[in-house]
């Protein structure tokens, strides 16, 4: 298996060239289903160790339904299909570019959840100009066991998240295990409580919102992810669900550009427009960097053929 590995602000991504199993043609959100119903535990193989790396998201080439795409794309972590991944999608572009696949300037690139456009500004650095994102339901409280109380907002960004601000600890690399360990819990209780999307989604990101020191910078976050790890950067379609709140709130004119943090302190620069359908349509500016270039194998003699249990 060919892959080119990345990291976005220091979250890893794996772009997957060849040796997948074949998913045929139709609609993205067909394949990905196919994906996550068939072939999970080879997603474990490539993205869990010792082949892959703690929060790494796998990034499927496939050829897009819409041809006006240069080329469709099927995200995935250890334990999930994702509907769509902003820093995936500056890692695929900054990957396809280092290949000489994609140039300097506008381009569409088709995912599960509709299409993206991104504009590729020089060889580390993208704009994803996202699908348009909402709020859907404002200052739900939770009781949570080892937290206590907290209120967030349901948003959609690409994937499902419950906002929480302000955050039930400080957001702060040295709190990232009992982050982790909160935003575990929290989402067990919006799962519990019936939390999501219109149609039954479930939550499966859990975003906590703190503020900065810094007065160049909006806010700090820290990103759960649906395999339990934290996101490095302060995630794309966290970020877009984000906007959509903010918006929502009269917190964010249009058009306004904002830095928001991670964690760990890797930024993203952020502004939306109006969507059509009432909702935010984000723009999501980071920078990726290549890392390996290299052939996965996969002996079935290998004891850890599919990963290391967690």
């Amino acid at each position: 298996m060919h892959v080119i590995d990345s990291h976005t602000g220091g979250m890893p991504t794996r772009v997957i060239l060849s040796g997948w199993p074949d998913l045929a043609d139709g609609p993205l959100a067909d394949r990905a289903k196919q994906l996550g119903q068939d072939h999970l535990g080879f997603c474990r193989s490539i993205l869990a160790a010792p082949r892959g790396q703690e929060g790494m998201v796998g990034a499927l080439l496939v050829t897009p339904a819409d041809e006006s795409c240069v080329t469709g794309v099927i995200f995935f972590d250890a334990d999930a299909v994702l509907g769509m991944c902003g820093h995936g999608t500056i890692g695929l572009a900054v990957t396809l570019a280092q290949i000489g696949q994609l140039s300097v300037g506008e381009h569409r690139i088709e995912t599960p959840v509709g299409v993206v456009e991104i504009t590729l500004h020089d060889a580390q650095t993208v704009t994803v100009k996202n699908i348009e994102s909402r709020r859907v339901v404002a200052d739900v409280a939770l009781d949570v066991a080892g937290v206590g109380s907290v209120s967030g907002d349901v948003a959609f960004g690409g994937n499902w998240f419950y906002i929480v601000e302000p955050a039930p600890l400080p957001v702060r690399p040295d709190n990232i295990p009992a982050l982790t360990e909160a935003a575990i819990a929290v989402r067990a209780a919006a799962i519990a409580a019936g939390l999501g999307g219109e149609n039954g989604e479930p939550i499966d990101h859990v975003i906590f919102q703190d503020a900065s020191d810094d007065p160049a910078v909006h806010s700090r976050n820290f990103v759960l992810c649906p395999d339990d790890t934290y996101d490095r950067s302060p995630c794309g379609t966290g970020s877009s669900a984000r906007l959509a709140c903010l918006a929502a709130r009269g917190r964010l004119s249009p058009d306004t550009e904002i830095v928001q943090q991670s964690v760990i302190g890797s930024p993203y620069l952020l502004s939306y427009q109006p969507g059509q359908n009432g909702g935010v349509i984000p723009s999501i500016t980071g920078a990726a960097h290549v890392m390996a270039d290299s052939t996965l194998v996969f002996p079935e003699t290998d004891p850890f053929l599919n990963g290391i249990p967690t």
